[in-house]
Parts: C-alpha cells; sequence; structure tokens
C-alpha cells in the first residue's frame, strides 16, 4: 500500500522513475497502460496521469494520443524545467496564468491563420464534450485541457504542442483549481466560463488572429480574477 508521507502522485512517479532506470521499463519500450498501472498501484487513473506527466517534464518518456507512454531515456533531463508539482501556492499559480496568457495568445492567433477543416473539427468536438461534463470535476478538467490542446496542434507548430505538454501537469493543476472554485463558489459562472471557450472557438473558426488572441487572454484573465490571484506590476511603456 501507499503511504501518506508524500502525495500519491510523487510516489507513484518516483517508483516509474526507479523502474525506468533499473531497466524494468526499456528505452524504447512502452509503459502499462494507465488502467494497469492504476490497478497495480491502488490509485486513480487521475494520480496515473500526473506522475506520467512528471516524468514528460524529466524527458523519460513521451506520449501520443491512443499510443500510450514510450521510454526514451534512462536518466532525467538536467535542463531547463519548471517544478513539477500539482499543488501550486498562490504566487505560483499567478505565475503559471502569466505565462499561459503569452503563450497560449500566441497560439490561438497562429491557430486562427493556419488551422484547417480537420482541427476545426477536433475543436468542435472537444467543445462539444466540455459542454457536456460542465459540472462533472474530473472529467471536465479533462475535456478543458483537451480543447486547449486541440488549439495548440492547430498551430503546426511542434514546439508549441511540445511546450504545452511539457506544463501539462502545471496547467492541469490551474486548471483543476479553476474549474473546482467555479463550481464550488460561483457556480453561476459556470456558462460564462463556457461561454469563454466558444468565443475563442469561433474566433479561430473565422481565422481573426487578433481575435483568437484576445479572446484566449482574456479566458485566462477572467479566470485568474475568478480565483482572485494577484500579479506582479509591469509597465506597457518604457519609462520616460
Amino acid at each position: 500500500m501507499l503511504t501518506k508521507s508524500l502525495t500519491l502522485t510523487e510516489q507513484v512517479a518516483s517508483q516509474l522513475v526507479s523502474d525506468i532506470a533499473a531497466g524494468v521499463y526499456p528505452v524504447g519500450g512502452k509503459l502499462p497502460t494507465g488502467k494497469t498501472l492504476a490497478l497495480l498501484y491502488g490509485v486513480s487513473a487521475a494520480v496515473i496521469r500526473e506522475a506520467t506527466e512528471r516524468l514528460r517534464a524529466q524527458g523519460l518518456v513521451e506520449s501520443r494520443q491512443g499510443a500510450g507512454c514510450t521510454v526514451i531515456s534512462r536518466t532525467a533531463s538536467r535542463g531547463f524545467q519548471v517544478p513539477a508539482r500539482a499543488t501550486l501556492s498562490r504566487a505560483e499559480l499567478a505565475n503559471v496564468y502569466e505565462l499561459r496568457m503569452e503563450l497560449e495568445g500566441g497560439a490561438a492567433a497562429l491557430a486562427a491563420v493556419r488551422r484547417s477543416d480537420a482541427d476545426l473539427t477536433e475543436m468542435g468536438r472537444c467543445l462539444a464534450s466540455l459542454e457536456s461534463h460542465l459540472h462533472h470535476p474530473e472529467q471536465g478538467v479533462e475535456q478543458d485541457i483537451g480543447f486547449h490542446a486541440a488549439i495548440a496542434a492547430a498551430t503546426h507548430n511542434t514546439y508549441y504542442q511540445q511546450l504545452l505538454q511539457y506544463l501539462n501537469l502545471q496547467v492541469r493543476a490551474a486548471v483543476r483549481i479553476a474549474r473546482d472554485n467555479t463550481l464550488q463558489y460561483q457556480s453561476e459562472r459556470v456558462g460564462d466560463v463556457h461561454q469563454e471557450h466558444v468565443d475563442l472557438y469561433e474566433a479561430i473558426a473565422a481565422c481573426d488572429a487578433p481575435r483568437a488572441r484576445r479572446a484566449a487572454v482574456l479566458h485566462l484573465q477572467q479566470a485568474a480574477s475568478r480565483l482572485q490571484l494577484d500579479f506582479l506590476p509591469f509597465e506597457s511603456e518604457p519609462s520616460r
């Protein structure tokens, strides 16, 4: 049984890292399915997702939708890393939102210019699934992240997709906190949150890059406002 001295995510991730280093899961091979790992460790699917996201952030595995996780290294990358924690302080959460505003605003603008009909269809599918899970705590988070991932894919810039995947653990934490907050304390605004996603989708569908950028940034600004996050001041123009 897993103990409570560390979070379940930390314990599962640590064991997987050890197993990869020991060759239990060799480079080029695949990790067991999420369902198998959940049964093995007696944890939820959400814990397994967060644990494997930690492995991705460390450069140990890569994943593709429907193909599972492939081991690509036995040792963690020592390059730039964002702290891989599923729990964030208010200051860290504000930093994540600030980063997302710039990153996802740019991604939305590129998606508006480059998206294909297939990209738009996928975004529409994610949006419809999100709407059907607005009041479901776990699935709402998954569908929300899926919608933003579909926008990143529509940029047709591999590095946008890889960077957002690298930040997946932090983004997931931010989305979960925001959605939980809205469901628990501002349930009357659930529809408003969804409309922000609709506005973003419609801007991309219209191939309007400036509008898409504004919609993405506004959505994240509104989420930060609902959480009453404080940002460090900045100047829009250099001081004279």
